[in-house]
């Protein structure tokens, strides 16, 4: 068993820079991909960005791409995902997710097994 616990969301003004960071606990994940999923009001959960937890390889929805950056401290068993620029339409809860294996270009929300409980980030004009 996995367990992920999700922290850093909150209200920013559109521009500003916000860290979201996703702890986990339980099974090794020296064979495990971390991902970053959202959920807008009224609209299905959708992959953000995902990361190889020993390998450093990471992908981005092309809606974040550029603007986001995920990253992994294996020290301690922490995913980040920095958001800079932020924008009205990221406003969402922001989910931490992982998968066994190595394959880090799934993007559908089956493919993942373990969830955390999601941290709101809202962003303001």
């Amino acid at each position: 068993q996995v367990q992920l616990v999700e922290s850093g969301g909150g209200l920013v003004q559109a521009g500003e820079v916000l860290t979201l960071s996703c702890v986990a606990s339980g099974r090794t994940f020296s064979s495990h991909v971390l991902g970053w999923f959202r959920q807008a009001p009224g609209k299905e959960r959708e992959f953000v960005a995902a990361i190889i937890w020993n390998g450093g390889k990471t992908l981005y929805a092309s809606s974040v791409s550029g603007r986001f950056t995920i990253s992994r401290d294996n020290a301690k068993n922490t995913v980040y995902l920095q958001m800079n620029s932020l924008k009205l339409e990221d406003t969402a809860v922001y989910y931490c997710a992982a998968r066994g294996g190595f394959d880090y270009t799934r993007t559908s929300v089956k493919d993942y097994d373990y969830w955390g409980q999601g941290t709101q980030v809202t962003v303001s004009s």
